[in-house]
């Protein structure tokens, strides 16, 4: 492993095809066997520093339409999180119901798991067919896994009956040193940027560009009132990033004064702290408050000049779906996925029904729409929101700290990389861009 980072850091990308693959990798894992060990427990009281294990794992060969990447940065995400805490369910089902489907794919069906839906890296071996990619080249990785045998998904891949999250619902991903990926999810790498903060757009950047800008989500368009919750989130960074792009306004919802500049830092204007301003969508677990309802309505008008959310950006799920289907306007949309408040959504139907609104469910990305998302990235239109960096080693206190959102935007992983701050070949767009690239880097964790 040595000679081929030794390779990379020298720049040698020629040299890496012809370097041996080490029959071994470290990797963060799951294992089987501890799949109930948090039986009984709340979800929040649910500790990934339990669950995930930093080991030696088998290096797999790439087969026909494969590639094997040697990955210099990952990044953290919410599926990580949940596939920690085996919530809903337990991901080794996936790996087994996915093992069934081909002998390729039986590979993926082991005791352990290895996690992560983010890479930067370079391409090591290819498969049988890959004809797009070489070793040497510098890629990131989007994260839609799918078998294009079934015509469903030759409209739109996310269709397709065999479509999966890579690192999630698949084995191999990147919170590791060696990752294996199929050909057709490469795109890349953006030459301005390091290969921590390159890791860090790919699934979320993509999952908000098809939730707000594709034909498939939101259809944004100039002009168009935005609620983003979570703005300076993961998902929500990167939406605000795109409806700024595209004309709209965003009105941003965060939940600290720190959390509110950095919006401000990114463009936006209308903010609500939705802390300092104490709204509480739940009167208790079972029963919601229309009353709060209303007064956040309220509070957008009075920041919008009167104007309702033509598009509500749901992510949070239980804790807020009641208020998002209120809040958009007539003949709105409320363009939601991922829930991670909760996945049982509750709303009053009368609000959606005689209004005439709608709601779009969007997950991740096909991969033209990833390939349009990470384009933007690469020429400087939407920026990466990297907040921290730890080392592979540091993995799971990361996760954990996602888990409890002690963090904002996305937090990166050094796998092969000895340290931030490499890979750029493109320095001088880089310096046209760097306070944005680190504006997310300015504010203190857990803020």
């Amino acid at each position: 492993m040595q000679k081929i980072l030794d390779a990379v850091l020298a720049g040698e990308l020629g040299e890496v095809g012809h370097l041996p693959v080490p029959e071994f990798y470290r990797g963060v894992v799951l294992h089987a066997e501890e799949t109930t060990m948090f039986e009984g427990l709340a979800g929040r009281d649910k500790d990934p520093r339990r669950s995930l294990h930093l080991e030696e794992v088998a290096t797999p060969e790439p087969a026909a339409g494969e590639v094997l990447v040697a990955v210099m940065a990952s990044g953290i995400n919410h599926n990580t999180v949940w596939s920690s805490i085996f919530e809903p369910v337990p991901t080794f089902g996936f790996l087994s119901r996915y093992g069934r489907t081909s002998p390729q794919a039986a590979r993926h069906d082991l005791p352990y798991h290895v996690l992560g839906s983010d890479l930067s890296g370079v391409v090591l071996r290819c498969g049988e067919g890959v004809a797009s990619w070489r070793p040497g080249d510098e890629v990131v990785a989007h994260c839609l896994s799918v078998e294009l045998d079934h015509p469903d998904g030759h409209a739109d891949t996310m269709l397709d009956p065999q479509q999966r999250i890579w690192g999630f619902e698949t084995n191999f991903g990147g919170l590791a040193e060696l990752a294996l990926v199929k050909a057709n999810q490469l795109m890349p790498k953006p030459r301005h940027l390091t290969w921590e903060e390159a890791a860090a757009s790919g699934l979320v950047n993509s999952t908000a560009y098809r939730q707000l800008v594709s034909p498939a989500g939101a259809r944004l368009k100039q002009g168009d009132t935005v609620l983003i919750w979570g703005a300076t989130g993961g998902l929500g960074s990167y939406a605000v990033q795109l409806a700024l792009n595209g004309g709209a306004t965003p009105v941003c919802v965060v939940s600290s004064a720190h959390k509110a500049q950095v919006c401000r830092r990114m463009g936006a204007e209308l903010v609500i702290d939705r802390s300092a301003e104490g709204y509480r969508f739940w009167k208790d677990e079972q029963t919601q408050d229309p009353r709060e309802w209303r007064r956040f309505g309220a509070r957008i008008r009075e920041l919008t000049g009167g104007d309702d959310p033509d598009i509500v950006f749901e992510h949070p799920g239980r804790e807020t779906f009641g208020a998002s289907v209120y809040v958009a306007r007539r003949g709105g949309t409320i363009v939601t996925c991922a829930s991670t408040s909760g996945y049982e959504h509750a709303y009053d139907n009368r609000y959606l029904w005689m209004n005439l609104k709608r709601i779009i469910g969007t997950h991740f990305a096909n991969y033209r729409e990833a390939w349009e998302a990470n384009r933007l990235i690469a020429k400087g239109h939407v920026h990466p929101t990297l907040s921290q960096v730890v080392p592979l080693e540091g993995t799971a206190q990361a996760v954990h700290d996602v888990h409890h959102n002690l963090h904002q935007g996305k937090v990166g992983v050094l796998c092969l990389a000895p340290g931030e701050g490499l890979g750029v070949t493109d320095p001088e767009l880089r310096a046209r861009h760097e306070p944005a690239i680190n504006r997310f880097r300015a504010q203190p964790a857990g803020t």
